[in-house]
């Protein structure tokens, strides 16, 4: 049966760790609302393998056609073809408080019982913290990322193994409805972690410089989360992202 495709455009605000699939490899879950104000999740994304002009970051206003998933009900939901992503210019930091903020839901468990799938929230009393892995449970990471990378077509690149973070980097938060224990998806989070470990040489001062972000700098000046629930399980709902967001007291909408 053939599907008509339809055309979206998003600003993104998330990429999730990678995960394996069993059909596509390795694929990353995305997250980007639209110049209406309307979430849109972007799967399956194999971001590794996407070309220059179709690779983007975070406030990347991003064109892609999709169709509706088979199984996946949920109505935020796009099923992507990676081809036609396409790079389409950045949303400016002036107009991301003003326009997000719009957007924010009270809760996590308001946004849920409006039938929403993803959301932003502003989350209060934050507390970022470091939970360190189990070896067992990295290595398990670190087989998935390896069975990921090499699950390849003929014409796809090579892909190096991710290697997993040896810590979990989780908030704790209260929102309108009460407080909340979240691990963070976001990919940027991990990347950080690296990035500030290879600079500074030393993993107590990479983890120090994630804390001072975390817990000082972005409370300070204003942080979102968006969060999102999983389609087998809709009553668990996951911290996707942290965004460094002003708040300038716009009400919500919901």
């Amino acid at each position: 049966m053939s599907v008509t495709p339809q055309s979206c455009r998003v600003s993104i605000l998330v990429k999730a760790l990678p995960q394996r699939s069993a059909t596509h490899g390795e694929t990353v879950c995305c997250a980007g609302v639209t110049a209406d104000g309307l979430f849109k999740r972007l799967f399956p994304v194999r971001f590794r393998h996407l070309s220059d002009d179709s690779s983007f970051g975070r406030w990347d206003w991003v064109e892609f056609k999709y169709r509706r998933p088979t199984s996946d009900k949920r109505a935020e939901s796009c099923h992507v073809w990676e081809n036609s992503i396409r790079k389409d210019g950045q949303m400016p930091e002036k107009d991301r408080a003003p326009f997000l903020n719009r957007l924010v839901s009270t809760s996590v468990k308001e946004a849920a019982d409006a039938g929403m799938s993803l959301a932003l929230i502003r989350p209060r009393n934050t507390q970022f913290y470091i939970k360190k892995k189990k070896l067992e449970d990295i290595e398990q990471e670190r087989r998935t990322f390896a069975e990921a990378a090499n699950q390849e077509s003929f014409f796809d690149k090579k892909l190096k193994a991710l290697e997993p973070s040896p810590y979990e980097f989780r908030f704790k938060f209260e929102d309108a409805a009460g407080p909340h224990d979240y691990a963070n998806g976001d990919w940027e989070a991990h990347a950080m972690f690296y990035q500030q470990r290879r600079r500074a040489e030393s993993e107590k001062a990479a983890l120090d410089w994630m804390s001072a972000k975390f817990n000082d700098e972005y409370p300070k000046r204003g942080m979102l989360f968006c969060v999102g629930n999983m389609a087998k399980r809709p009553q668990t709902w996951q911290l996707l992202g942290v965004l460094r967001v002003d708040d300038t007291g716009q009400p919500a909408l919901f």
